[in-house]
């Protein structure tokens, strides 16, 4: 499958950042802030987990976790339903129960659900979970059978081969549970950045209406999109310091303050997140704003630049001698040093100091539709119908359906049959057209991928379609080789399009599967099929290193919500900022063409490899 190439113009001109903003002063009010909607999400997940582990009735642990999920996703605090007296058991999946537990969680700041699991269940126990490839009955085998009760005695148990004596445990699975406990300690303070924003968003709105404060934001690695974070970095101006600081100290979000000093304190939030705020005149802010959000390696190599400029930079701000000449704002210092504005995305020292010419990176206006995208004929939650009507809303001109096939029976995944009957529906959905915004409905499947590197689906279903997304659920521990020629070969269909979340990656819960990507890539390229961001929180899969192997390979990245209701495809926003750590610009992006220049990029055709993509490098 391959498809013509068009060289597309790229822009040459740097992007300019606006100034940072300043925000208005506003009186402290001493009122106990309303926990945001990703603490509600985070107390429904657990309670999910511990119901897991009790062997709880499968239905209650499903809404749990399919409450929590479309918590993450909606774009309004559930505080605001509640202040304008919107009841919260119409949202999806919320009935009395759940909606009366939403709103003692927004009147007390915790769940009295949640207390009581985590009295009756083992934290040990809870931990074991999270390790990949031990589900709940696993777990439940070797707490009986070896009286494993904590991750310690598991690595134990695992170097002394005992695991390998209960059933369902082999000397493979025995080798992977080592390797996760020991990534697993590596990342055990990070938290995944979609959970962190909205709480960062908050302190941070705290800190605006704290005494004297004049500019707030939110900086370190959140700033620069990491997807997982292990604390949060604020910097604040502020011509009264001290008294901001004990301002933000005594906010009923901190559960503990771990210091406090003239310019900088630290706390521990009641949601675990370290808080670490730095306040420094108005005069210094861009200086410690550039300083708190570079990682180390881009901080020490502008350092040295300075140094070799006979300047000094610090958290301060830029220097000559005693004289600062640069500080008050990052653009400033940035052009001191003979530099462009550096986003932060970048701020990596992966390159973006070199002095050649920055990307200008793709923005979530550069996208045109959605490749991914769920419904209630699998595992979604709204009908294409409203799928439509919300991606219409956000500004896209087309939708890709994209429901599970068969092989995936947990997700209630397609056959043959229904999915030509979900074509028709969306032919007739096409058809009848109703406004002038020109929207279309792109018909396609998210197809398994067996382990022999087939598809899941025949091929006369296959070719009724206009895209089909292929990807890996089961096998993931497959040999590296092995994995890479089932992927390889997947892509040799005729009709294969996008390869879905290639790593199959959960962050924070699950490893990603060992296979050669370069390998899978430069197939990619010579069959002409594309790659997939799949900007779910949990996966953000590519992630940014990969996206900018895929940029050098010629190998065009389709930003996908992977959407499973309306709300979640907002995830688009959160896919391009990953996309952009990962050095893409619109040009090296799919669903930034138009749908007629889609089509012809993603029809199959029999004119052999490509030699490069439209828009991207040859």
């Amino acid at each position: 499958m391959s498809y013509r190439m068009r060289q597309a113009k790229t822009a040459a001109d740097a992007r300019k950042p606006p100034a940072p903003p300043v925000h208005a002063v506003e009186p402290s009010v001493a009122v106990r802030p309303a926990p945001c909607n990703a603490e509600v999400a985070s107390a429904f997940s657990e309670i999910a987990d511990l119901l897991e582990v009790q062997g709880e009735n499968a239905y209650r642990i499903r809404a749990y976790r399919a409450a929590a999920r479309m918590l993450n996703g909606l774009p309004e605090e559930v505080s605001v339903r509640l202040a304008r007296g919107v009841a919260l058991d119409d949202l999806p999946g919320i009935g009395p129960d759940l909606a009366g537990q939403i709103a003692d969680f927004m009147a007390h700041g915790r769940s009295a659900r949640l207390d009581a699991l985590r009295r009756e269940v083992p934290a040990a126990a809870t931990e074991l979970l999270g390790i990949p490839g031990l589900g709940p009955g696993r777990v439940a085998a070797l707490r009986r059978q070896l009286r494993i009760e904590s991750t310690e005695q598991l690595a134990t148990a695992a170097r002394a081969g005992k695991l390998r004596s209960v059933r369902g445990f082999g000397p493979r699975l025995e080798q992977q549970i080592l390797e996760a406990v020991a990534q697993r300690e590596l990342v055990r303070r990070r938290v995944r950045r979609g959970l962190a924003e909205p709480i960062a968003a908050a302190v941070a709105d705290e800190l605006r209406g704290g005494p004297g404060a004049s500019a707030v934001e939110v900086a370190g690695s959140l700033r620069r999109g990491r997807d997982a974070i292990g604390d949060i970095d604020i910097a604040v101006a502020a011509r009264r310091s001290g008294a901001l600081l004990s301002h933000f100290v005594a906010s009923p979000r901190v559960e503990r303050v771990i210091s406090q000093g003239r310019t900088r304190a630290s706390v521990q939030l009641r949601s675990a997140l370290q808080v670490d705020v730095r306040a420094v005149s108005p005069v210094s802010f861009g200086a410690a704003l550039l300083y708190l959000t570079g990682s180390k390696a881009h901080n020490v190599a502008l350092r040295r630049m300075a140094q070799e400029r006979g300047m000094k930079l610090n958290e301060y701000g830029l220097y000559r001698g005693s004289r600062r000449i640069a500080g008050e704002t990052e653009v400033g210092i940035y052009e001191a040093l003979g530099l462009p504005w550096i986003p932060p995305e970048l701020r990596e020292d992966r390159g973006e100091l070199s002095g050649l010419a920055l990307p200008r990176l793709v923005r979530r206006t550069d996208l045109r539709g959605d490749l991914h995208s769920h419904t209630v004929d699998s595992d979604g939650r709204d009908t294409l119908e409203a799928m439509a009507e919300a991606a219409r809303e956000r500004g896209l001109s087309y939708l890709a359906i994209t429901d599970h096939s068969r092989h995936l029976a947990v997700a209630h995944g397609l056959d043959a049959g229904r999915l030509s009957r979900q074509v028709d529906r969306i032919d007739a959905f096409n058809a009848r057209g109703g406004d002038d915004s020109g929207f279309v409905l792109l018909k396609g499947v998210e197809v398994d991928i067996l382990e022999d590197g087939s598809l899941d689906l025949p091929d006369d279903v296959l070719g009724r379609l206009d895209l089909v997304v292929g990807a890996v659920h089961g096998g993931l521990a497959l040999p590296r080789e092995q994995q890479t020629t089932r992927l390889r070969r997947a892509m040799d269909h005729p009709h294969f399009s996008i390869l879905a979340h290639p790593s199959g990656r959960l962050i924070g819960g699950r490893a990603a599967m060992d296979f050669d990507l370069a390998a899978v890539l430069r197939h990619a390229r010579e069959r002409g099929c594309f790659v997939e961001l799949d900007a779910q929180p949990e996966r953000l899969d590519l992630d940014d290193l990969g996206c900018k192997l895929a940029k050098d390979a010629g190998v065009l990245v389709s930003i996908a919500s992977d959407a499973h209701g309306a709300e979640e495809l907002d995830f688009l926003d959160g896919g391009v900022l990953q996309a952009r750590r990962g050095w893409l610009e619109a040009a090296d992006v799919l669903n930034s063409r138009p749908l007629a220049q889609l089509r012809d990029m993603l029809a199959p055709t029999m004119s052999g490899p490509i030699s490069a993509a439209a828009g991207s490098r040859p």
